[in-house]
Formats: C-alpha cells, sequence, structure tokens
C-alpha cells in the first residue's frame, strides 16, 4: 500500500483486522500452534524475505521462509515437535502489533501493521522488528490468511542468528 488508500477505510474494516492480528499473537505467544494453523487459508503464502529483498520478486530472490499452505503445516508440525531441537523446550515469545491500516480490495482485505516480537529462551532475550502485509478472505464472520509478508528490518544477525518461530 503506497500513497493514498485505493478504496476508502472504515474504522469498522480497521477495528476487524486490528483483532484478527491481536488474536492470531497471542494464538502464537500461547504456543497454540494448531489453532493459529486453522486461520490459514489453502491457498495461504508465508513469506519473511532476506532482508533488503522485500522489494524484489520473491520467486528469483532469497527468502528466509516462503511456505505454502503444506510446508507451514509441517513447520507447526515441527515446531510442537520434541525433535525441533531450537524449539524445545519452546520459546516464550510476546508479539507487540500497531500501526495497524487496513482497505479493501476487492473480495480481500490488505492489512499493514508494524510489529516488535520478543524471543526469551534460555536466558536469551531476542527482538524481531519490522512490518506486517496480509492479504485476508472473509470467512463467515471472520477472515483466513491468504498471504502473510514478515518483513524484518534488520538482519537476522541481530535478532539472534536464527529464526526458529513463526514471526
Amino acid at each position: 500500500m503506497t500513497g493514498a488508500l485505493a478504496k476508502p477505510t472504515t474504522a469498522e474494516l480497521v477495528h476487524e483486522a486490528e483483532q484478527f492480528l491481536y488474536l492470531e499473537a497471542a494464538l502464537l505467544d500461547d504456543w497454540r500452534l494448531d489453532d493459529w494453523f486453522a486461520l490459514m487459508h489453502p491457498e495461504v503464502i508465508y513469506r519473511v524475505p532476506a532482508p533488503g529483498s522485500d522489494h524484489l520478486d520473491p520467486r528469483h530472490t532469497l527468502q528466509v521462509i516462503h511456505d505454502d499452505h503444506l510446508r507451514l503445516g509441517g513447520r507447526v508440525t515441527r515446531l510442537k515437535s520434541k525433535h525441533a531441537h531450537a524449539e524445545s523446550p519452546h520459546s516464550r515469545t510476546r508479539r507487540l502489533v500497531s500501526n495497524v491500516r487496513a482497505e479493501q480490495d476487492g473480495p480481500h482485505v490488505v492489512v499493514h501493521a508494524n510489529f516488535h516480537v520478543m524471543r526469551t529462551r534460555l536466558g536469551q532475550l531476542d527482538h524481531f522488528l519490522g512490518a506486517y502485509r496480509y492479504v485476508l478472505a472473509r470467512d463467515g464472520d471472520g477472515f483466513l490468511v491468504r498471504e502473510r509478508v514478515a518483513t524484518l528490518d534488520h538482519g537476522i544477525v541481530e535478532a539472534g542468528g536464527t529464526v526458529s518461530i513463526i514471526l
């Protein structure tokens, strides 16, 4: 979303988007990964672009994460297993989501927000800062995530050297 919004944004739409993002953050922070995964559309794309490549075509640039529904489901399964050594015991996280903006784009709602994810694990505190871009599809009274892009404002090394959690 650059420049003026494509369509007028209503306070109700922004509120709905905020509540959805807050629910998603709470599910992830509470390690309710199956409930979080249930919010994903069958055609979801979840990406974390490599720092500095967020404006480039993801088909031709390095991505830290580039998952479709199948790979994202596998990621959730691995994170819940004791075999995910980078997350056993699992991290404790707190997500702060702010500056939520939303616009109706045909059948979808495009949402932009800022994030600060704090992760503690084994006495180490890591910070992940950046911006989200969502494409949400209506599903009854709620939404399903069609696309979720978490763009970091820094390199991975500055955030503790690994992304073993869902940003």
